[in-house]
């Protein structure tokens, strides 16, 4: 895989209530990913960049709402997630780097 493409495929850690308790009870992570991402670029990346095994990766395509606005309907961005399980043994620990 182009070195490049690894930092566009992954955008960022999801973090919300719902991430932390999949966290907890299994070793996954939710990462939001681009949009032409496919899982076995999702897979390296994260293997690459994080130095872990990772097991499988499940992809959830969020579309996004339709609000009301006073100056009419306006539409929230999509969102493209990736549940990431990881090997045992292996962890990601965000708060590490600071």
């Amino acid at each position: 895989m182009n070195p490049e493409r690894i930092y566009k495929v992954l955008l960022g850690p999801h973090i919300s209530e719902k991430a932390t308790i999949v966290a907890e009870g299994t070793q996954q992570v939710v990462f939001r990913v681009s949009s032409d991402a496919t899982k076995p670029e999702i897979k390296k990346a994260v293997e690459e960049l994080f130095n872990v095994k990772v097991e499988g990766v499940n992809v959830l395509n969020i579309k996004g709402k339709t609000k009301r606005t006073q100056r009419g309907m306006g539409k929230r961005s999509d969102v493209r997630k990736a549940y990431v399980r990881l090997a045992d043994g292996s962890e990601i620990d965000f708060l590490a780097g600071e």
